[in-house]
């Protein structure tokens, strides 16, 4: 079971939290459905690369965007089809502009440094390198029901049918569901959300499911207020001044050394470069995704013991505007970045929801 995003509703108010069932493997009584279901896909992906590229260059992405492509999928794919590509155009948008950002401030950066004559004899101007539009390569498929409906089955060895609308006109598949153990157990006494999404992975089909579960508040009005300090040295600090979590130490010095590599790669490019070499070494590091990973676990943990030690409580927290913080010194952003900062307000209030603490 996976956690996925909440409604706030007020302070005082029931919070709703939307959770996942995932991994459910399709399954048919013959491989006709299944293929079916392929050639379908086939024709959606096509179709979503076409208005992602359109929303990442020409268009801002709009869900309601008045359909302009041909295709022979039905009005209501193709209505589904804009909605997905939305949103897979608004992250990139949203992430490029962030990139963008962190060019400029190593631009500036590397002229101060010119003026200043601190600038290193093989440094070389940062130059903006355009990103590639999103290729969707993973089939998924975020399904309404409009086009796909989970209907529970009656004397069957199946939980579920899945019918679905396919390229042929008013022809639907109805696809067996199988739950596990494990799935009837999280879904038992709740009702499935209308929309599903269908990933195929290898030679499979997935479905995932997701319900809406309403928590109470269980936070009293006359209980105590902890206040809280959101940093870098040290994750939280509450009003009483104890410390929870910090991004120094092995992730500080973890982070320094994926840095250097980085930069080591990046002359090492530059070398090859003048050379001629055509295969070049990339300069993303992994490590510095797991980094990344493991900054947010040891959040996770910082946040998890503050709740778990001040049961009862109402918690009053630093709200950050991580995107307006910015330094004159590369290494400063690069520091904050690694730090995941951003992320420490939202751990904070994504617990106090799943608890029913009232946290503002």
């Amino acid at each position: 079971m996976k956690q996925r995003n909440y409604r706030h509703t007020g302070q005082d108010e029931p919070q709703t939290i939307t959770k996942a069932v995932t991994h459910i493997r399709l399954e048919a009584t013959n491989a006709g459905k299944l293929a079916a279901l392929d050639d379908l896909a086939q024709v959606y992906l096509s179709l979503c690369q076409q208005y992602v590229t359109l929303f990442c260059t020409d268009e801002h992405p709009d869900k309601f965007r008045a359909t302009c492509f041909a295709t022979p999928l039905s009005e209501r794919w193709h209505r589904v089809a804009i909605q997905q590509s939305a949103g897979i155009a608004k992250s990139w948008r949203t992430n490029r502009t962030q990139a963008y950002q962190d060019y400029l401030d190593d631009l500036l950066d590397y002229h101060q440094q010119e003026a200043e004559g601190t600038l290193d004899a093989e440094a070389k101007e940062p130059v903006w390198r355009e990103w590639n539009i999103p290729t969707l390569r993973q089939t998924c498929i975020q399904a309404n029901v409009n086009v796909a409906v989970l209907e529970p089955t009656q004397d069957s060895s199946f939980d579920y049918w899945l019918k679905i609308s396919t390229l042929a006109f008013r022809k639907q598949l109805f696809v067996p569901i199988k739950l596990a153990d494990y799935h009837r157990k999280a879904l038992a006494g709740k009702t499935s959300n209308t929309s599903v999404t269908l990933n195929k992975r290898g030679n499979g089909w997935w479905l995932t499911l997701s319900y809406d579960e309403t928590v109470l508040v269980q936070t009293k009005p006359a209980a105590p207020v902890v206040g809280v300090d959101v940093g870098i040295a040290n994750f939280l600090t509450t009003s009483a001044g104890k410390h929870y979590g910090t991004f120094h130490g092995k992730l500080r010095e973890r982070q320094k050394r994926d840095r250097e590599k980085r930069r080591r790669k990046a002359k090492l490019r530059k070398c090859l470069e003048k050379k001629n070499v055509e295969k070049l070494p990339s300069t993303s590091s992994k490590s510095g995704q797991r980094l990344t990973r493991h900054v947010r676990q040891e959040i996770n943990r910082a946040v998890n013991q503050c709740f778990a030690e001040h049961e009862g409580a109402q918690f009053a927290y630093e709200h950050l505007s991580v995107a307006t913080m910015k330094h004159k010194a590369r290494a400063m952003n690069a520091y904050m970045r690694a730090s995941n900062l951003a992320h420490i307000p939202e751990q904070i209030a994504w617990n106090a929801v799943k608890r029913g603490v009232v946290a503002t």
